[in-house]
């Protein structure tokens, strides 16, 4: 099998990023980035990028240095037992692997994060060293398969003043594209007041911001304990964090940051009716409806290849709101494939155009990236 973008696979790289050898890299990135907010299919070819990119905006990788380090400060808040399971330790193996079902997909490129495992700790030395540490393994992947990954930069919440210091130092140094955050950090609302001065600098420069609910099971025994905290807690916590940034009217305050939410957004399609309705209980006189609010979020299409969820999303928020994902590598071979594929399932009801919106344009539009391959 030939070598994607005329890369071989290095161990010693791999060594480098498992061991934690890595060196911050220079400014620029390897992706190009056109900023600007809300331009799509023609004028995004006309500014330089592709018509057409397919990218999924929702993958992992979990270097077992960063895991190790995270299990030397506690564990973080779920621990890193589970995701040792995956094949997403980012070694030769498992990039070839990876590349292959991509190819297979016709997914040119990931947007990658290490959600749910963040480097979030009350002590601060110890959140900012993780998170500098997986951020610099993470721009190390980008550099040496900078057509295949695309990074977000992850902060060392609940420190808001170093996660500025991180996330710029991410997006000016390391040349992410966009950050990622817990659905809550720790037992925090992302929307409490002590998180304003991030979110304003976050506002200041457009962010995209990708949230990932952390595995708390929404902080309720009831699911936890029930070992439902993923098959139900995930989508709760999705549901509760869009509820939060409605609620406290986040996107009002911050119009500049562009929010993608996971996995279809939980429950939210389903509570649009039921949030403008109840509106008053939580929301100020004359604040914007709900469901007018929750259109202004991007959503990405995981649900485990379930076309009427799919199609509940795109009715509720519009198909330009939906960007492909995968959650790999909890789904990876031929699951992976059933992500992509179900999109044009009869059962979501799209047109052939509405599916590549989905597919190939939407988050194209939203990042504006461009590959630069090796040669």
């Amino acid at each position: 099998m030939a070598k994607p973008e005329s890369e071989s696979f290095d161990r010693r790289f791999f060594l480098k990023v498992a061991t934690g050898g890595v060196a911050a890299l220079a400014a620029g990135g390897t992706f190009a980035t056109m900023p600007a907010l809300g331009v799509s299919g023609p004028a995004a070819a006309a500014s330089g990028a592709p018509d057409r990119l397919r990218i999924d905006v929702h993958a992992h990788i979990y270097p077992p240095g960063y895991l190790d380090m995270l299990d030397r400060m506690g564990g973080g808040p779920i621990g890193t037992r589970a995701v040792r399971r995956f094949p997403a330790s980012g070694n030769p193996e498992d990039l070839e692997s990876r590349f292959h079902t991509m190819d297979r997909a016709g997914v040119k490129m990931q947007v990658i994060s290490p959600a749910p495992e963040f480097p979030y700790f009350p002590k601060k030395e110890d959140a900012v060293a993780a998170a500098k540490f997986i951020n610099n393994s993470y721009a190390e992947f980008v550099r040496r398969y900078p057509g295949r990954f695309a990074s977000y930069v992850v902060t060392p919440l609940p420190h808001v003043d170093e996660s500025i210091q991180e996330m710029n130092r991410g997006l000016d140094e390391l040349g992410m594209v966009g950050v990622v955050m817990g659905t809550s950090v720790l037992t925090q609302s992302v929307a409490d007041p002590m998180f304003d001065p991030l979110w304003e600098e976050m506002n200041r420069r457009g962010v995209i911001l990708f949230f990932h609910p952390p595995g708390l099971g929404a902080c309720s025994p009831l699911l936890r304990e029930k070992r439902l905290t993923w098959a139900v807690g995930a989508p709760v916590e999705d549901t509760v964090v869009a509820a939060h940034l409605i609620a406290n009217q986040i996107p009002k305050r911050y119009p500049r940051v562009r929010i993608i939410i996971p996995h279809l957004g939980g429950d939210t399609g389903m509570l649009m009716g039921r949030l403008d309705v109840q509106r008053k209980a939580f929301m100020p006189s004359g604040a914007e409806l709900p469901s007018v609010t929750a259109k202004r979020f991007w959503y990405d299409t995981v649900s485990h290849s379930y076309p009427p969820a799919l199609r509940l999303a795109c009715t509720s928020f519009g198909v330009e709101k939906m960007v492909l994902g995968s959650d790999y590598p909890l789904e990876i071979g031929n699951s992976y494939q059933r992500c992509v594929d179900y999109v044009a399932d009869a059962g979501v009801g799209l047109t052939s155009d509405e599916v590549v919106m989905i597919l190939d344009r939407n988050a194209q539009g939203l990042f504006h990236l461009v590959p630069h391959p090796r040669v």
